[in-house]
């Protein structure tokens, strides 16, 4: 294959994924703006000389009609926010903060309406009571004399308990410190690495621990995911030291399937 050929290939794939993340937002109603117009329109003007064959321009045109629609899509996002008076959280907060006790005070008693409820004992409550303690057993039939059963005291070794599974081994943080440090030594030079190639393991079970363990490094601040969506890649970049994230930035949950075909796939990846 010539490197022309090549080249209309990867420009071809290329667009493809454009096309499908597009109407995936279309279908699924994800946020629009998890598309950035600007790489998209660098891309297609790349690519855009290398077309020649009706398909290719085809593809090409495709690829602008679903770029619009997502375009359109934020378009609306943007008015319906304006329109129906949204106001950021986080100037919320702001406003708030500055609230002297006075006027926060104020602005609570202004907005409270609380509950009034009137509770009084009625004729058939009364019949009710009366059913339930001449339906019980007499107290000397209630409490009935039970011998304890005496017991000798005994002691028991740490190994023991271990073994019963009552304590464990190593603590959740040690076992997160340890894997903390294959993540890193895994990198190495590079500041990352392919999330399944970290999580993958030879059997679906050990698969789904370490994908268990990965979470919490994220959301401890050990590491962070880099997500590349034009090639639905996710990567894992490992922290020097742990950083945390309250009161920087809003946290984002980022879901990753973990099925057991997702697993099959990066098997048979491995063996190709």
């Amino acid at each position: 294959m010539s490197s022309k050929q090549q080249r209309k290939k990867i420009g071809g794939e290329h667009l493809q994924r454009i096309i499908d993340l597009c109407t995936s937002i279309e279908e699924k109603g994800l946020d629009p703006f998890l598309v950035d117009v600007e790489d998209i329109l660098d891309v297609v003007r790349e690519y855009f000389p290398e077309w020649e064959l009706p398909e290719e321009l085809s593809l090409d045109a495709e690829t602008i009609h679903r770029l619009a629609s997502v375009i359109k899509l934020q378009s609306d996002w943007v008015k319906h926010r304006s329109t129906s008076l949204y106001t950021d959280p986080f100037l919320l907060e702001e406003k708030i903060r500055k609230l002297t006790k006075v006027e926060l005070a104020t602005l609570f008693l202004e907005v409270w309406h609380p509950i009034v409820e009137f509770e009084q004992i009625s004729p058939h409550s009364l019949t009710e009571a009366i059913k339930y303690w001449q339906s019980l057993l007499p107290i000397d039939e209630r409490w009935l004399q039970i011998d304890p059963q005496k017991r000798e005291a005994g002691t028991v070794t740490r190994e023991e308990l271990i073994r019963q599974r009552i304590l464990a081994e190593k603590t959740f943080s040690e076992d997160l410190e340890a894997f903390w440090n294959e993540l890193k030594e895994k990198v190495g030079e590079n500041e990352k690495i392919l999330y399944w190639d970290f999580v993958g393991a030879n059997s679906y079970d050990e698969t789904i621990q370490r994908a268990y363990l990965t979470s919490f490094l994220i959301t401890y601040g050990y590491a962070t995911l880099e997500i590349d969506r034009l090639e639905e890649e996710i990567f894992i970049k490992p922290y020097e030291e742990p950083v945390s994230m309250l009161g920087k930035k809003q946290v984002v949950s980022i879901p990753v399937s973990i099925s057991n075909e997702e697993w099959m796939k990066w098997k048979r990846g491995l063996q190709n």
